[in-house]
Order: C-alpha cells, then sequence, then structure tokens
C-alpha cells in the first residue's frame, strides 16, 4: 500500500497552493506594513500610538502569524526539489536567502514588539486582541533592540530585492521555471 501524497503535493515542482497563498499574503502583508511604516509620524518622547501606529503594530502581529503558520507548513509539507539542471550554487544561494528572509522578519517583529513594549503602549490588534509586552517601560535593553528596528528594515528591503531580482534573472536571463513555481495559477494555466 501507498502513503498518501502530502497536503501541498511537495513531490511535484511547483508549491503547492497553500504555500503559494501564504507567499503571496505575506507579500502583501510587508507591502502594507512598510507603506504604513512611511507614512507614521515620527516618535516623539511620551507619544502614544495613533492611528497608522496601531495599524503599523496590528500588521506586525498579523505578519508574525502568518510567518508561523506559512513556516509550519513549510515543515509539515517540505519543498518541492530544486528544478533540474539548477547549479548547486543557485540552490545553496536560495535556500540561504530564504532563511535569511524569514529570520529577518521575524527579527523585525521582535524589534519592533521591544520597542513598543519599552515605550510602554498598549498593544492592541485591531484595537481587540491584547498583545503582552516583552519588555518593561524604560527597559535599556528593549530601548536597545528597538532601536534596531529601524535599520533592520532596509536590511529587509534590501533581501526582498535580491529575491525578486533571482527570480527575474530566472524568468528572463536563464528562462528556466523556477519563478514559475512560485507564480499564482490562473484558470488559463497561463504562466
Amino acid at each position: 500500500m501507498t502513503p498518501p501524497p502530502a497536503l501541498d503535493q511537495p513531490q511535484t515542482r511547483q508549491y503547492g497552493a497553500t504555500a503559494k497563498s501564504f507567499h503571496w499574503l505575506v507579500v502583501i502583508l510587508v507591502a502594507i506594513q512598510f507603506a504604513l511604516g512611511w507614512l507614521m509620524p515620527d516618535i516623539k518622547r511620551g507619544m502614544q500610538p495613533e492611528v497608522l501606529m496601531s495599524l503599523h503594530l496590528s500588521f506586525g502581529f498579523v505578519i508574525l502569524l502568518a510567518m508561523l503558520l506559512r513556516g509550519a507548513w513549510r515543515l509539515r509539507t517540505g519543498v518541492p526539489p530544486p528544478e533540474p539542471g539548477l547549479p548547486r550554487w543557485q540552490v545553496f544561494a536560495a535556500d540561504a536567502l530564504h532563511l535569511l528572509l524569514y529570520g529577518l522578519i521575524f527579527l523585525m517583529i521582535f524589534t519592533g514588539w521591544s520597542f513598543a513594549s519599552m515605550r510602554g503602549w498598549t498593544i492592541l490588534v485591531f484595537g481587540i486582541l491584547p498583545v503582552p509586552p516583552i519588555f518593561a517601560q524604560g527597559s535599556a535593553l528593549g530601548n536597545t533592540i528597538g532601536q534596531l528596528h529601524a535599520t533592520l528594515s532596509w536590511f529587509v528591503l534590501g533581501a526582498i530585492g535580491l529575491h525578486a531580482l533571482a527570480g527575474l534573472a530566472h524568468w528572463l536571463f536563464w528562462r528556466d521555471r523556477v519563478m514559475q513555481r512560485m507564480w499564482p495559477r490562473f484558470k488559463s494555466g497561463a504562466l
């Protein structure tokens, strides 16, 4: 008797619908998060979160949930094998960049949470779900970690840019199917 196929068909070279959905959900959420971060007012001493800051904090926790679910799904189902004929260095670079992106996104969330905690802000995800602080108000360690938030954002943008450029290089330069593995499937099957 053969074992049942995995839920998201990792034996194929395509990512399954669930993995693709998590990927594109995180892309959209991170784009919203960066837009909110740039639109927010500068944070001054004694300031409490206003609407854009509260949304920024809320989306941070939604991204955390999405990334945890995405990571759990990936651990459960695995990933499709690499495209045939890819050089080893490309497979290694892709794995390293994915790991870096996961790590940077989790660090961004942690540093933002640290910053809000150190400021003594009450965090309510979309005004409903309370989130406990991870540092006491005025914590020197929370402040030090929180100060990394803005700097890390540039590293996240750089890693996202490398990821997008690599996908485009596979599509336009090497003309293989690496980028299409994560592309949404449309009714006509185009792409």
